[in-house]
């Protein structure tokens, strides 16, 4: 969007800059010409009640996404367990909008689920798991997801209330960590979400 043609508004959330030189960043329409701290607060008057959560031992790449996926389905707080440093680019500036929390480890992030009672829901396909196809996420809990390629780690998996699992048909033995925190995501928003209005 280039600068705002006409009278500029005079609300306190537009952003002078953006008004005098356009709005090309990646938000919603509604969002044009918002300053980030306006746009992040009448985010959070609808947040939703679950969080997500990652590991990150070895820098996943899949992070990134992970948050700009928890923003697309408005997520209350990204928990990033380990590492306190992530590639971001795959966020795709989303991390501006969406709360983030670290944890050191994976017993940290459990002391602060128990203390803020959230059940702790690890998504993996590990024996004893549910299926997530038949069985509805809680309303209220962290979804906790682990790196790419070894998955949840030993800790984590003793840490969570629950364990669940994505069903797959082909040959491949498991779903990228990014994609699978879009489907179980997407699966929560299918139970206790409304569908959003359009224009």
């Amino acid at each position: 969007m280039g600068p705002w043609p006409g009278p500029w508004p005079d609300h306190p959330r537009y952003d002078p800059e953006l008004l005098a030189a356009g709005d090309r960043r990646n938000v919603a329409d509604r969002y044009r010409y918002w300053r980030v701290e306006a746009i992040v607060a009448d985010l959070d008057t609808r947040r939703h009640e679950f969080h997500v959560a990652i590991e990150n031992w070895q820098h996943d790449l899949n992070i990134g996404t992970v948050v700009r996926t928890a923003n697309a389905f408005l997520a209350r707080e990204v928990h990033i367990v380990g590492r306190r440093r992530w590639n971001r680019r795959g966020a795709m500036v989303t991390d501006r909008y969406q709360h983030l929390r670290h944890h050191d480890t994976i017993a940290e992030l459990a002391g602060w689920a128990k203390a803020a009672g959230l059940p702790l829901i690890g998504i993996d396909n590990l024996p004893g798991s549910r299926p997530l196809e038949t069985e509805p996420l809680p309303r209220q809990c962290i979804l906790l997801f682990g790196q790419e390629g070894p998955g949840l780690s030993t800790a984590a998996r003793a840490a969570c209330d629950r364990l669940y699992s994505i069903a797959q048909y082909g040959s491949t033995r498991s779903i990228n960590a990014g994609v699978a925190s879009g489907i179980a995501m997407h699966a929560w928003i299918q139970t206790h979400a409304t569908t959003p209005r359009t224009g």
